[in-house]
Parts: C-alpha cells; sequence; structure tokens
C-alpha cells in the first residue's frame, strides 16, 4: 500500500487529525501535514519523505516499516505480529556505580505490545523499557518484582504521576510524585502503612536534584501471581 495512503487510514482508523497526532507524540510541526499536502504536489522534482522521517512517523503512528521478500500467507489467520511493538527489558539488578540501572547494557529480553494500545495511550515504543520494581513501598498496586514501564520521553514531572529517578545514595527508585510549586517536592509510596513508608520533603537542592535526574514516567505494570 503506497505510504501516504497507508498514514491516512492509520489516522482514520485512530480517529486522530494530522495536527493531534503531531502534538500527541511529540512531532515537529507538520510532519505529517507535509506529508499528506504532498500526495496533491504533481512536481516529480520533489523528493519524498527520507527513510528517517517515515519511521519517525510509524513509530508514532503503531505502523510497521518492513523491508523483506513477501511474506508467507501460511500463517494468514494467526495474529498479525506486526501489530505488535518490542519493548526492551532491562535486569534491574544491572547497575552501575551506586545502584543505578545501567540502560547502556543490552537488554535481557524484550515483550510484545499492542501497537494500537501504545497509540491510544501516546506511547512511542522506542522511547521505553521495562524494568522490575523492587520493594514494597508501591504496593499494592506495584508490587516487588513486578515489571514496570517507563517511557524515557516524559521527565517532566507532575502531581499525581508515579516516576523512576536516579538518586545518589538509594539509586534507582519509584515513587508518586506531589510537587509544591516552587517550594518541595513530596515523593508518596502508596503503600498506606505510612509509618513504614512515610512521605519525603525535598526542597532547595535536593529537589532540583530529583528533577535533573528523572528517568521517566511509569505508564503500564504487570503483575506475575506467584
Amino acid at each position: 500500500m503506497e505510504f501516504i495512503k497507508c498514514v491516512e487510514d492509520r489516522l482514520e482508523e485512530l480517529g486522530l487529525r494530522p495536527s493531534t497526532a503531531e502534538q500527541r507524540f511529540d512531532l515537529p510541526p507538520d510532519t505529517i501535514r507535509n506529508l499528506l499536502r504532498s500526495a496533491g504536489n504533481k512536481n516529480r522534482s520533489s523528493s519524498g519523505p527520507t527513510l528517517s522521517k517515515v519511521q519517525q512517523i510509524c513509530d508514532a503512528l503503531g505502523l510497521e516499516l518492513y523491508f523483506g521478500p513477501p511474506r508467507s500467507q501460511a500463517n494468514a489467520e494467526g495474529p498479525d505480529l506486526g501489530r505488535f511493538a518490542m519493548v526492551a527489558r532491562y535486569d534491574a539488578n544491572v547497575a552501575a556505580g551506586n545502584g543505578h540501572i545501567n540502560f547502556d547494557a543490552p537488554p535481557i529480553d524484550h515483550l510484545a505490545f499492542s501497537r494500537d494500545w501504545m497509540v491510544q495511550n501516546g506511547i512511542r515504543p522506542s522511547d521505553c523499557v521495562l524494568i522490575n520494581a523492587r520493594g514494597e513501598s508501591m504496593a499494592p498496586g506495584i508490587q516487588d518484582r513486578d515489571l514496570v514501564m517507563v517511557d524515557r520521553r516524559r521527565t517532566e514531572l507532575k502531581t499525581g504521576g508515579i516516576f523512576v529517578y536516579n538518586d545518589a545514595s538509594d539509586g534507582t527508585r519509584i515513587k508518586r510524585i506531589e510537587i509544591v510549586p516552587n517550594t518541595a517536592i513530596i515523593l508518596r509510596s502508596d503503600n498506606p502503612d505510612q509509618k513504614l513508608f512515610p512521605p519525603e520533603y525535598h526542597t532547595g537542592e535536593a529537589m532540583n536534584a530529583i528533577s535533573r535526574n528523572v528517568v521517566g514516567q511509569v505508564v503500564w505494570s504487570g503483575h506475575t501471581w506467584r
């Protein structure tokens, strides 16, 4: 299928206007609109989108960019694997220095997620990583050894969100954030035992240190029943 037609169909399927899709996925203004405008450009000397631009649009809209021999039709009635995106999983125990997760190490695994689901939630698979939580401070929502997906594009702290950040003393941590504008960052645990897991108040340089070392926001978690 022609790429432009594929993009048009995908936008219609998602119920998104080109400008809305650009804003939702932090694409440069007119990235998609310029592509669609080129469909009516009869100037044969004009060049099409670069491969990197095509990949950028595909990642945003949850489309698979594939080069290779024709795919076998033998499994035509099986699941359409092109509608799934792979997200890298890292070993939380692979740490650098003072206990920070080392994302420079190769991933230990990849898990498949629906591209449609990721698009609907404004998530780009290339920006996400999977790690294991440690401890019970975020229970019952996130329990010890639960898998969490971290969107590394979302580094701006906001009240109510669960974020992963690197602490100089305690390594990589997962906490729910409350912001008192220009005053403090409060780190809260979801565990109802507030005596064991009391809120932590950070001001001044400690507050700035947290903001500078955000890994990303937790956008999904999965629990394995044991």
